[in-house]
């Protein structure tokens, strides 16, 4: 199970990574069209995005015991969505050995 999530983090943060930098090389994200930013689904899309990230968030908060990592990954997280949220992920799967538990990496470790 840890190799599979492995796997589709990677997955996760270098489709993200090049989904972003090809948007970025056609259109900078501030020229985006009035009418784009003020669409229904384009402002409903945004919402659903920044409660997904808040979300994963609020996980990250119980797993981490430092109030610093806590603090560092909010604005990491809003900023960079899931390409932040993949890159914790990586580093939480591979603090894991393979042959660990899926709880393993869910729960949080104590504090040492």
């Amino acid at each position: 199970m840890i190799l599979t999530l492995r796997i589709f983090f990677i997955v996760v943060l270098a489709s993200m990574l090049c989904v972003t930098t090809w948007a970025s090389t056609h259109v900078a994200v501030w020229k985006l069209p009035y009418e784009t930013w003020t669409h229904p689904w384009f402002i409903a899309t945004l919402f659903d995005a920044y409660w997904g990230f808040l979300t994963f968030y609020c996980w990250l908060v119980y797993k981490e015991v430092s109030w610093v990592a806590r603090i560092a990954w909010l604005p990491s997280i809003l900023l960079l969505g899931n390409i932040a949220m993949a890159i914790y992920a990586l580093i939480q799967l591979f603090k894991a050995p393979l042959n660990a538990r899926i709880e393993d990496v869910l729960i949080r470790r104590s504090a040492r």
